[in-house]
Parts: C-alpha cells; sequence; structure tokens
C-alpha cells in the first residue's frame, strides 16, 4: 500500500495496489463534537446505492437523505459515472485571470474527488481527513474503475467510473452520456485523473455501462437506490440548437443533461437486475435536480446552513492543505453554495401519496408499494394486530415512484402508478399511466388482481410523456373513477371511467381565461361529504383549487384561494358537513400549515404547526373530531400528532422510512399510520387518543415494538 500524508508518497503495508490517502495531520485528528462515528451494522438489513453524474450532485440534490444513509452504519456507496472534468480550469469562471488559466483536466477532476471524499468523511465520522484506502477494481471484466473505502467505516465506499461528461449543460454532444444513451455515438472514453490507481483509459459502449451499473447493484443488493432525476421539466421557451443531427435533438430542460442520462442509464440497469436472481427487493428514489432553483425552498434554515456546511467542504472554501498538488477541493462550487437556490431544498420526483394503506372487506389493513419495478401488497394477519404478512406481488412491470390505492364502494381496490418504458429499436422511451383493479384474493387473503391496463398520458407525444406527474384518483357517489395527473403543460388532465371501466379521453381541467396555471406536481384529490369532487395543486406563488358543484358535475376552477405559496405536495381531506382540509409545508421553514374550505365560503388558514424541520409531502386525516398529521422531521423520522379539531403537539420519538406515510382507520376505527422502511419492511403506530401520548409506540411489521427510537 501507498500512504499519501502531507503530500509525500511513503510505502506502507497492506493490500497490493491500495494506496492510503491521508490529510495533514490525518493520524492524530480531531473529531468533530457535532457527529460522532457509529459502527457498521451487524445485521445488513438495509444498504445504499447512489448513482450520479458528477461528484457534486448528491451533496446538492440528495442531502440530507445521503448524510442520514451514511451515518445509518448501512452500506453506502456512491457511483460517480463521469470526471465532471469541465474545462480543467478549477477556479470560478469570474475569477480575475481565468481564462489565462491552463488546462488540467487530470488535476482537476482528482480536485473534485478529493472534495468528495473529504465531504463524505465529514458526514461519516466529523472529519475531513479522516484516511481512505484507495484502490483500482473490476465491475465487467476488461474495465477497471477507481474504489475508495473510508478506513473508520468501511461500509462507506466510492466508486468512480471516470466516463467524460459532456462539458455543456444542455448543447447536443455526440460525446457525452446522453449521446452513448441516444445511440449518436457506439462508444465513450474514460479519463484518468492525476495519481489515480486507474493508469489507462477505457471505451465504453452503452451496454457495457449498463452493465457496470448492473455490476454494482449485484456486488451491494441495495435495498435503496438513489438516482437523478430521469424525468425534468422542459424550459418554457425551447433553445435552438442549429445542425444538430436527428438522434440528438430532443427537448431541453431545466437540468443538467448528464444528470437525466445518467438515471435513465440506472433505470436500465434496474431492469436489468430486476431481471435477474437476487437476494432483497429494491426501491428506488429519483431526486429533482437544478430545476429545484425555480421552486420554493424546501429545507428550514438549518438544514440548508448543515448542507452548504458540507458544501463549503467539497468546495475546498477554507483553502485547506489536504496533502494533494492537484488540489483539495472544487473552486468552482468554491464558497458559493449559500448563494444557491440548489442548496435550500431537497425534492423527490414521486412526490409520494398517502393513499396506499386500504381496509379490506374482513377489517385488516393492506399497504402497496413498489419494489423491484413491481407492485407489492403486505396484509395484516388479523384485523388490528399490527403484524403484517410477507409481501405478495401485486403484478406491474418497470412501475416507479408510488402506489395509490383507491377503495372503492364495494370495497374492493383499484391501484395506480406510473411505468416507464425503456426506449428499443422499436419502441421510443416514453412513460404511462396504469391501473389494476381487484378480482379477488389469494390463497393467503391477500386482494389479487387482474392484469395492468394502460391508460396512457394526456401528452401522447414520448418525450412529453416523460414530464407526466403521479396520478391520483377518486370515486363519485355514482362508482365513476376520476384520476388526475399534471400534464407537460403543466396543467391537470383527468381521465373518467363509469365504474372503473370505458375510460373517456385525457381532458385538461378548464382554468380561468385571466389565469393561466403552470404547477408543480404533487397534487391531490377528494371527494367531499356532499359528493362534490376537489382538486388542489401549487404553483410557485399560490394553491389553485378545481371543484365540482355536485355529484356527477364537471370540474371548475373555484376561484382564487389566497392561499401562500406552499413547498409543493399538497394533501386533502374531507370536513363533515362538505368541507375540506388542506395540509402543506410552509417554504423557508419547512412547518406544516393547516388550511380549510367550509361547506360555502372561501380558504383561509386555520393554524400552524410547530415546525419539526423536514420536508416533502404531509399525511393527514380526519378521524371523526380528530386531526392525525404524519410528518417526515429534520432528523428522517416519520413524526406524529393528533388533536381535538386542529394539529396537537408533536409526539417525541419516530422510525427512519422512505416516502410519505400511509393513514388509514382500522376495524375499530382508530387511526394506523403506516410507514415503508428503508428495509423494505413495514412499521406501524396506532391512534389512541389525542395530545402529546396520542399514539402507540411504532411496531415493527413482525408487532414487536420498535424500543430504538430516535427522540426530538
Amino acid at each position: 500500500m501507498l500512504q499519501a500524508a502531507g503530500g509525500g508518497l511513503v510505502v506502507g503495508t497492506g493490500a497490493v495496489g491500495a494506496w492510503q490517502w491521508l490529510a495533514p495531520d490525518a493520524q492524530g485528528g480531531r473529531s468533530s463534537k457535532e457527529f460522532s462515528a457509529r459502527p457498521a451494522k451487524a445485521a445488513l438489513s438495509e444498504s445504499f446505492v447512489h448513482i450520479m453524474a458528477h461528484a457534486d450532485d448528491s451533496l446538492y440534490f440528495m442531502n440530507p437523505e445521503l448524510e442520514q444513509a451514511i451515518r445509518s452504519g448501512a452500506p453506502a456507496v456512491t457511483v460517480c459515472m463521469t470526471g465532471g472534468e469541465s474545462d480543467g480550469r478549477n477556479a470560478l469562471s469570474r475569477s480575475p485571470g481565468y481564462a489565462q488559466l491552463p488546462e488540467k483536466r487530470a488535476e482537476f477532476v482528482r480536485a473534485r474527488i478529493n472534495g468528495l471524499r473529504e465531504a463524505t468523511a465529514h458526514m461519516a465520522t466529523g472529519d475531513w481527513r479522516s484516511p481512505w484506502t484507495v484502490e483500482k477494481t473490476t465491475l465487467v471484466p476488461g474495465f477497471e474503475v477507481e474504489l475508495q473505502t473510508l478506513k473508520a467505516a468501511p461500509q462507506v465506499q466510492l466508486i468512480f467510473m471516470e466516463l467524460v461528461e459532456a462539458r455543456v449543460m444542455r448543447a447536443p454532444r455526440k460525446d457525452s452520456l446522453r449521446g452513448l444513451w441516444l445511440g449518436a455515438t457506439p462508444s465513450l472514453t474514460t479519463l484518468v485523473p492525476a495519481a489515480s490507481p486507474v493508469e489507462r483509459t477505457f471505451q465504453y459502449s452503452r451496454q457495457q455501462v449498463v452493465d457496470s451499473l448492473t455490476a454494482v447493484l449485484e456486488r451491494y443488493q441495495p435495498t435503496v437506490v438513489r438516482t437523478l432525476d430521469p424525468n425534468p421539466t422542459h424550459l418554457p421557451k425551447q433553445p435552438h440548437y442549429a445542425d444538430t443531427p436527428p438522434v440528438l435533438q430532443g427537448i431541453s430542460t431545466h437540468d443538467h443533461q448528464d444528470h437525466t442520462a445518467s438515471a435513465h442509464f440506472a433505470q436500465a440497469a434496474l431492469a436489468q437486475y430486476w431481471g435477474r436472481k437476487h437476494a432483497r427487493p429494491t426501491a428506488v428514489d429519483s431526486y429533482v435536480g437544478y430545476e429545484v432553483a425555480t421552486l420554493p425552498n424546501s429545507l428550514d434554515a438549518a438544514t440548508t446552513a448543515h448542507k452548504i456546511e458540507i458544501l463549503d467542504i467539497y468546495g475546498w472554501a477554507d483553502g485547506r492543505d489536504c496533502g494533494d498538488p492537484a488540489g483539495c477541493g472544487d473552486r468552482k462550487v468554491g464558497n458559493r453554495s449559500k448563494d444557491t437556490r440548489w442548496s435550500d431544498n431537497l425534492r423527490h420526483r414521486a412526490t409520494g401519496t398517502q393513499r396506499w394503506v386500504q381496509p379490506l372487506t374482513d377489517g385488516r389493513l393492506a399497504a402497496f408499494a413498489i419494489l423491484d419495478g413491481q407492485a407489492q401488497c403486505w396484509t395484516e394477519t388479523r384485523a388490528g394486530n399490527g403484524i403484517w404478512s410477507k409481501a405478495v406481488p401485486a403484478g406491474g412491470s418497470m412501475l416507479e415512484g408510488q402506489i395509490q390505492a383507491l377503495r372503492r364502494a364495494d370495497g374492493t381496490l383499484r391501484l395506480f402508478s406510473v411505468r416507464t418504458v425503456l426506449p428499443t429499436p422499436d419502441s421510443a422511451h416514453r412513460r404511462e399511466i396504469v391501473t389494476a383493479a381487484q378480482t379477488g384474493a389469494t390463497p393467503g387473503g391477500a386482494p389479487s388482481f387482474g392484469s395492468w391496463e394502460s391508460l396512457g398520458a394526456p401528452d401522447d407525444e414520448p418525450g412529453r410523456s416523460m414530464e407526466m406527474g403521479y396520478p391520483v384518483a377518486v370515486e363519485e357517489q355514482d362508482g365513476t373513477v376520476h384520476v388526475f395527473v399534471k400534464n407537460w403543460a403543466g396543467g391537470v388532465s383527468v381521465r373518467s371511467g363509469a365504474g372503473g371501466r370505458d375510460w373517456t379521453e385525457w381532458e385538461e381541467l378548464a382554468t380561468d381565461a385571466d389565469r393561466p396555471v403552470r404547477v408543480e406536481d404533487g397534487l391531490d384529490a377528494v371527494v367531499d361529504a356532499k359528493g362534490r369532487v376537489h382538486v388542489v395543486a401549487a404553483d410557485t406563488k399560490t394553491v389553485h383549487h378545481w371543484m365540482s358543484a355536485g355529484p356527477g358535475a364537471p370540474l371548475e376552477p373555484a376561484g382564487p384561494t389566497r392561499l401562500p405559496a406552499a413547498t409543493g405536495p399538497l394533501t386533502l381531506a374531507p370536513l363533515s358537513g362538505g368541507g375540506v382540509r388542506l395540509a402543506v409545508r410552509q417554504p423557508a421553514t419547512a412547518r406544516v400549515v393547516i388550511a380549510d374550505r367550509q361547506a360555502e365560503g372561501g380558504w383561509r388558514v386555520t393554524a400552524q404547526s410547530r415546525s419539526i424541520a423536514g420536508y416533502g409531502r404531509v399525511a393527514l386525516a380526519q378521524v371523526g373530531g380528530t386531526t392525525v398529521l404524519a410528518a417526515r422531521d429534520g432528523k428522517g423520522m416519520m413524526r406524529l400528532s393528533a388533536g381535538a379539531g386542529r394539529p396537537g403537539p408533536w409526539q417525541d420519538g419516530g422510525v427512519p422510512h422512505r416516502g410519505t406515510a400511509g393513514i388509514a382507520q382500522d376495524a375499530k376505527g382508530r387511526p394506523v399510520v403506516v410507514v415503508l422502511g428503508m428495509d423494505g419492511r413495514l412499521s406501524s403506530a396506532r391512534g389512541r387518543g389525542t395530545g402529546a401520548s396520542a399514539f402507540t409506540d411504532w411496531v415493527a411489521h413482525d408487532g414487536s415494538v420498535l424500543s430504538d427510537l430516535q427522540t426530538s
């Protein structure tokens, strides 16, 4: 082994071909008072793989969830697909003398690697100088990549493939991840970072990139895979690039082309991995990229400040000496993370739904989620006992994001989701709404479903279908099912089926002539006590509301809500007497805000909960006179609240989870909150009143009480 300390290389003991990187004074380095390293878990029930394009992507767009995974003690692996070499100048373009700086791409790539390594060490141990083992490894025969392992927490690893990046944000470029994905080039070269154990370049075909990512999945058997955004939103005004060959033409989006292409390669690798034998199922989360700069900030000030602290380490903001002449971070980021809108947001492309848990006709609860791209169903073994069966497949393929389960008036269920259709020589890359109806029950008592039916997309053109949102569905009193979804233009489209069959064509909901809308995804819909359908969606300034005048009537704009901006996903619950209640998060504070609309009249804000930080959709239910809330807090824990007529105090303690909590009533009418863990297992808590002790302890899938809770 070679050791690098204070900029010098010395021979050490260890595995042949491995290097050990030590920052100056690392052996006697200080440990952070803020963190202490958590040892690797003895029972590896969960594992994380993060797939990104550039060294800073996960720090900007996946944090704080990246840090929570690293801090959990579970294996946490980050794959960086490109070198991110840019022009090779490790400085801001507006710096004095920038144009005269030499182009040192190999050194700049190494500086970015150093920045990510130091930021990751800080997240894991509290000390950016914590040493790493650096070596080359093989994912597929004939190709080498750089593998880094944190010595103090060896379950934390970084893999660098070093494919060349596009070097431009949007302009079509043949030699790029996007060009390789689209077939504009048969192969893409790598580059060799300065002082790399990988000593030569490699030429990857499209399939070899897919195979390499599949090999990562097979090696680490992740329970959660995180990618960048495969479906970014288009720019309102499309730029023109002259002389672009047809294969590279397409829709320009808010995001970097490398981000999108990396997510598409990840999807292809996941599809290949799911088609092979593997030990445990995988959930997938995708994160919005540059587009977050156009949206209200979703993180509170303290979370943003901590995120910036980590980015400043990556950006070499303090000019520290890491002992590497190539550089100790990415000065194109530098100390400017506090000034960019990428730092104060975390947004999942799939906005979540609370309606994935529903009661069966015998009183047991059924829960639905997507694992391995398929719908999975869990059922209580006995009504009200909180013990869940093993997951039973409910069909579907390449489903993504979330499942909404609609309970119909006859007690049967209908599922809704989105399916991605990967491109083939005969089929374009596209997305479509899909649905499946319950047809009976399995021998084990789980609901069984027929084949998944495509409802298409509001926009037939494949490229436009990629931007479609995630569906929400309601059933009217006459049995008509309505499915609502955000369309490519930013409006809301609906498709309806009498009895859940004989579907109409997609139709866009009307807007006031002088108030066109361009909403964010994260809409919601309910039917109130008078049989009226309500739909809400937020743009960057306010909340928009559509409603029907009565059962069977068309939906019309309900007039300005005059509600303030929200951070995106909205949740509705019907009130007695025909009113509706709305739960949103407030920008900049992440505080949960409640707004009500009585049966007649306008909207008004009626309550604000104490801030617990966090982000994402809030689950809301009105159970008689009790208001139930479930929301993620700043530590990644699910927190609960129940109050008489308004939100109560947040209950101490929570459980780690992914997605939005589901809320349903059990056979005794008690609210039950269900979450899906990072290990693909369910946990639940049951209501028992209001106030500070409104819920039981969290109970694991097998009925055991979860005592190792993190409190606020």
